[in-house]
């Protein structure tokens, strides 16, 4: 009988080729109803895979990243096998699950309307309450291709002539697709879901394709959970970045530069203050900053491997005739700045950072707003050090994630993303990396995730993803840990206490991750009420009538002293008018005067969205306003 390991290190006998999901039951009855899939030896099975050799095993629940991408994948297929039901002629490309949901991209010979979103959605229902299992079959590609020809599916047969190895498809009902898997067990899994919309998308992201329709959806194992994450779907639609951007005049997007944002004077100074905030946090810490060129010859790349793993995201240009490209990345460049001088053991941890503009060519139908861009500008660190100075070295960047983002109210949480399947090096150093990481984030009581095979193909990291007030989570900082490709690659090396020649480690850091993706985020977590430090104007002073202007102008005149920055509104409105205006912009003060805050020098505070705070003496709120800017609060 083999033995099967549990998560608690406990030991369960059961019989040969029992299924995996009678193990669940074994274990509790509540659990067998809750699991979606099963990890046997770091490997995801479906629910009915048998258990024949000694085993460590793991079910995964909704709650599991692993277990959601497997949910919103099946979610996609009885989406695809609703739409193949109502309109037959329908041929399909791919349904992956993404990061809020899954869709499936599906040529078809309408424009689908919200209309059909629902008869697709009724059509669901009416599937999953049929609960037909989903079957796996291994078959050989000669049989793959048969079928998927004799089905009419061009983008399948495509698909299959790329594969090799095992092929497998699912059946669930009537409807039989390509898939690796795994799936839920049935479709009766799937009960509670949403089609949120359609869009275009290019068949394999190439225009050069087929544009097809992409129709997106969300599923969720309980009714009160679709039903919040709908709700919360109402308010990130309030928060949009893009619209809040055109209305508080922070950016701006326009044809002539694809993913590439305009900063308009507003933006910019969102901008700046968090450039000079992250400046002077990493002066503190002993951060030298370095500035490396845009433009770089492909001999850089292929040495650092970029060539061969990141190519088709550069934006290659022939100069002189010779291949070059803007950088997508900063971190080759920077051993350049290590290796100009030799160096010694003591002259470590050298930690160079740099606020570089990079570019990468994303896929058009993948850009969107400020999260997805083609230009980007990132907050970019590499710390050269001894291997001893690793865990001090993560610590530090470990405090500075938290307090950074702690001013902002984000919940932090952190991930170790370990060796991929195109990781390059020794998977010895490879093993060493991790475990660094490892004891890195048990040094400093983190509890933290696995995102397996997620790791760049030069060093494991830990990925940091933060939580915003309506409770999304989005990956932002990231601590890379390099022992391969900047080391080995670029022969990089300082001189032991021995005098002997020794191989630095790199540890690569972001902590905003790019500057256009955090203010894309922070404007939607803050509803574009950014704190007073940050607001683009942070007070604007309201005389009453035409008679206090010259009062009015004294108290800008006071603020402007004090590098607050300030507006004048003397425009010939009713005070209402003007106070309903400039809370829909969200300045943090207004400062409102008349004849009895001339007469004893103050002004009567209006907060956003707290209302009146009355009159206080005009150094008073000086003060005030200043503290609140120079501590953060």
């Amino acid at each position: 009988m083999p033995k099967v390991k549990l998560p608690n290190n406990s030991l369960l006998d059961v019989p040969q080729s029992t299924p995996a999901i009678e193990v669940a039951r074994k274990i509790s009855r509540s659990l067998a109803e809750d699991a979606l899939v099963v990890k046997i030896d770091g490997k995801l099975f479906d629910l009915s895979t048998p258990i024949t050799n000694d085993c460590a095993i793991e079910f995964l629940t909704f709650d599991d990243p692993q277990g959601k991408e497997v949910y919103w994948h099946s979610s996609s297929h009885l989406m695809a096998h609703a739409i193949q039901l109502l309109f037959p002629e329908a041929k399909f490309g791919v349904g992956p699950a993404i990061e809020e949901g899954f869709y499936y991209d599906i040529d078809i010979n309408k424009t689908l309307t919200p209309a059909d979103l629902e008869a697709i959605e009724k059509k669901m229902h009416e599937i999953s309450e049929g609960d037909q299992p989903f079957v796996r079959k291994v078959v050989t590609k000669d049989d793959a291709l048969k079928f998927f020809k004799e089905k009419s599916d061009p983008y399948k047969v495509e698909i299959i002539g790329g594969l090799d190895g095992t092929i497998t498809i699912y059946g669930e009902g009537e409807f039989t697709d390509l898939c690796r898997g795994p799936h839920v067990p049935s479709a009766g899994r799937l009960k509670y879901f949403k089609l949120l919309g359609t869009s275009g998308a290019y068949w394999r992201g190439d225009s050069k394709n087929k544009m097809l329709q992409r129709v997106y959806g969300v599923s969720f194992p309980k009714k009160k959970m679709l039903e919040d994450h709908l709700k919360m779907l109402e308010e990130a639609k309030k928060r949009d970045h893009r619209r809040l951007g055109r209305e508080l005049d922070l950016f701006m997007f326009h044809d002539v530069a694809p993913g590439a944002p305009f900063w308009l004077p507003k933006g910019m100074i969102i901008f700046r203050e968090l450039e000079k905030f992250i400046r002077e946090e990493l002066d503190k810490r002993n951060y030298l900053e370095i500035s490396t060129p845009m433009l770089v010859k492909k001999d850089l790349w292929e040495q650092s491997g970029h060539w061969g793993h990141y190519k088709e995201n550069m934006f290659v240009l022939n100069v002189d005739e010779e291949i070059y490209s803007l950088k997508p990345m900063n971190c080759p460049e920077s051993t350049y700045a290590f290796k100009h001088k030799t160096r010694s053991y003591r002259d470590l941890p050298l930690r160079y950072s740099e606020i570089g503009r990079l570019h990468r060519n994303e896929i058009s139908g993948a850009l969107g707003g400020m999260f997805r861009v083609r230009q980007i500008t990132m907050d970019d660190a590499h710390i050269y050090c001894r291997p001893d100075q690793i865990l001090s070295e993560i610590d530090n960047i470990i405090a500075l994630v938290k307090y950074v983002y702690g001013l902002f109210n984000f919940e932090v949480s952190f991930k170790l993303s370990t060796k991929p399947d195109d990781a390059m090096g020794d998977p010895r150093l490879w093993e060493q990396a991790e475990e660094s990481l490892r004891q890195a984030l048990a040094n400093n009581a983190i509890k933290y995730g696995v995102k397996e095979k997620d790791g760049a193909f030069y060093g494991p990291k830990i990925d940091i993803q933060i939580k915003d007030a309506i409770g999304r989570e989005w990956q932002v900082a990231t601590i890379q840990l390099d022992y391969v490709m900047l080391p080995e690659q670029f022969d990089l090396s300082y001189i032991d206490a021995e005098g002997k020649p020794q191989r630095p480690v790199i540890i690569h850091r972001a902590i905003f991750g790019s500057f256009e993706r955090f203010v894309g985020i922070l404007t939607e977590h803050l509803a574009g009420a950014f704190p007073t430090w940050l607001a683009p104007v942070q007070a604007a002073v309201i005389p009453i009538t035409d008679d206090y202007r010259d009062y009015a102008k004294s108290v800008v005149t006071a603020l402007k002293e004090q590098r607050v920055r300030v507006e004048l509104d003397d425009r010939n409105e009713k005070v209402g008018y003007k106070i309903r205006e400039w809370e829909t912009k969200k300045v943090p003060y207004m400062l409102i005067v008349g004849q009895k805050e001339a007469e004893s020098g103050a002004v009567s505070v209006r907060k956003h969205h707290e209302g009146d705070k009355g009159a206080t003496p005009l150094a008073d709120f000086v003060d005030s306003i200043k503290r609140e800017i120079v501590e953060k609060i």
